[in-house]
C-alpha cells in the first residue's frame, strides 16, 4: 500500500506488498523489494536499492551523495540486502569511484542515528548500535556487533563475529572472533559467548582462544606471535583465517590486552 501523501517517482521500481507511509519521499532510480515497509518521513535518493522484507523507520535518509570532496557526480549506488532493519534517523551515503557502491548485507540491524559513509561494505547479520559512525571505506564482516557510539576511521576492517565495546574509536583493524574495548582499542578476549550462540563447537572456540593466547598473551611482538602460531599449531581453516586476516591488514591490527 502506498499512501497518497507519499511522494513516489514514477521511475522508481516498487515490489509487491510494499508499504510506503505518508510523507516518505522515493526518488527516481530507486528499487524497493517485495514486502518492504517504508515509514513516514523517509527519504530514498537515486541509486538506492533495498531488498525484500526490509523496514526503514522515520527520518532515515539513504542514497544521498557522499561527503567526499573527490566525488565528481559519478553514478554510484547504495545496496541494502534482505530483511534488514534501518531505524530512525540512520544515514547511508552512496559510494564513490573507489567501490562504486556502499553496501549493507542481509539481516542487519542499524539502530538509531547510525551513519554509514561512502564505500562502506557491511556483511550479513551485522548489528550497529545507536550513534555509531563509520567513515568511508570501512569493511565489517558477518555477525560483527558494534555497541553504541563507536567511531571507525577510514579503511578500518572489522572481522567477523567481532564485538566492539561502546564508545570505542577504531583506528586499526580488528581481527575476527574477538572482543575489543577501551582507549586505545585493545584486545579483550575471544567472543566465546557469541560464537557458541552461533553454533561454534567448544573445540572450535578453544582453538580460537589458543590462537589468540599465543598472539596476544604469550608474545609481545605480533610477528613473533604469528610465527609461533604457524609453527606450533596444526593447519586448520580457523588458524589460516585468523593469520591471513592479520597478515593482510594494511592499517595493522589492534594490540595490547585487557
Amino acid at each position: 500500500m502506498i499512501s497518497s501523501l507519499a511522494s513516489v517517482s514514477k521511475d522508481a521500481q516498487i515490489g509487491q506488498n510494499v508499504r510506503i507511509d505518508p510523507f516518505a519521499v522515493i526518488h527516481e532510480d530507486v528499487i524497493i523489494g517485495n514486502g518492504t515497509r517504508i515509514h513516514s518521513n523517509v527519504a530514498l535518493y537515486p541509486g538506492t536499492r533495498i531488498g525484500e522484507d526490509c523496514e526503514v523507520f522515520p527520518g532515515a535518509v539513504v542514497g544521498v551523495i557522499p561527503q567526499d570532496l573527490k566525488f565528481d557526480n559519478e553514478y554510484t549506488t547504495v545496496e541494502i540486502g534482505n530483511n534488514t532493519k534501518i531505524r530512525e534517523c540512520v544515514t547511508i551515503h552512496r559510494g564513490t569511484s573507489d567501490k562504486m557502491k556502499t553496501s549493507v548485507g542481509d539481516n542487519c540491524l542499524l539502530m538509531t542515528y547510525v551513519h554509514i559513509a561512502h564505500d562502506c561494505q557491511i556483511g550479513n547479520n551485522v548489528i550497529l548500535a545507536s550513534y555509531t559512525g563509520l567513515s568511508g571505506h570501512v569493511i565489517i564482516d558477518d555477525f560483527a556487533i558494534l555497541e553504541g557510539k563507536v567511531a571507525a576511521q577510514q579503511f578500518a576492517h572489522i572481522g567477523k563475529h567481532a564485538f566492539i565495546g561502546g564508545a570505542s574509536l577504531i583506528r586499526k583493524d580488528v581481527p575476527p572472533y574477538i572482543k575489543a574495548a577501551r582507549e586505545p582499542l585493545t584486545f579483550a578476549g575471544v567472543n566465546s559467548v557469541g560464537l557458541r550462540r552461533r553454533g561454534y563447537s567448544d573445540e572450535q572456540v578453544r582453538e580460537i582462544e589458543d590462537i589468540y593466547r599465543t598472539i596476544y598473551v604469550q608474545n609481545s611482538n605480533l610477528s613473533k606471535g604469528i610465527d609461533a602460531v604457524l609453527q606450533s599449531m596444526d593447519k586448520t581453516p580457523l588458524r589460516d583465517e585468523i593469520v591471513g586476516f592479520i597478515q593482510a591488514s594494511d592499517k595493522g591490527v589492534i594490540r595490547g590486552m585487557i
